[in-house]
């Protein structure tokens, strides 16, 4: 003959059952070893994700010793900002996966040149490639800036060089990576990541 267990008596036999558990064992142990969030000692930055014309805000969690110019600080957490205007705290997936590219074995951080021709890379300093870079910018504006259009008119313009901007900066860097390179350059090609 089966026996018919009404709600009420499962109840309180699961209650009765809880407390027995509950208060046979000393809690405050458990309680003392609280797990600590992975970014308790962190040190944020705020930053803009790259990867978008969006431009969303995120905070990037370091653990370091906060030293300058030290190599040890690793990346443990990026989230969205919640102050920013743009995202309120919210990322795309590859915006919430941005730790894994800061981290990555495969991420560039030393200038690598070709020469023209050569079938190998070469490691340079980056003194190396700013002078380079100079060098060549001042050689090019020099030998083939146009001052005056077809009809004689003053135009200033160097259509030799083009500038790829990247897309993650905000309107003021915007204004004025047009005024260096439009007004004190001459360079007319003027593009950024987002549009392309």
């Amino acid at each position: 003959m089966a026996t018919t267990v009404t709600r009420r008596a499962f109840l309180r036999a699961g209650a009765a059952g809880a407390a027995a558990t509950l208060f046979g064992f000393d809690l405050r142990p458990a309680q003392a070893q609280v797990r600590t969030l992975k970014i308790e000692r962190t040190t944020e930055t705020r930053s803009i994700c790259p990867y978008c014309s969006v431009s969303c805000g995120v905070i990037i969690h370091t653990l370091g010793d906060r030293s300058r110019n030290v190599t040890g600080s690793t990346v443990v957490h990026v989230e969205g900002d919640p102050d920013s205007p743009i995202n309120r705290g919210t990322l795309c997936p590859k915006g919430a996966a941005l730790r894994h590219n800061i981290n990555s074995e495969k991420r560039l951080t030393r200038v690598l040149y070709r020469a023209p021709g050569s079938d190998r890379w070469e490691e340079k300093s980056w003194e190396w490639a700013l002078d380079t870079i100079a060098r060549r910018l001042k050689d090019t504006r020099d030998r083939t800036l146009r001052l005056q259009d077809a009809q004689g008119n003053p135009c200033n313009c160097l259509t030799s060089v083009g500038v790829l901007g990247f897309s993650a900066h905000d309107n003021e860097a915007g204004w004025l990576a047009n005024k260096v390179l439009r007004t004190a350059f001459g360079i007319i090609p003027f593009e950024t990541q987002a549009r392309i």
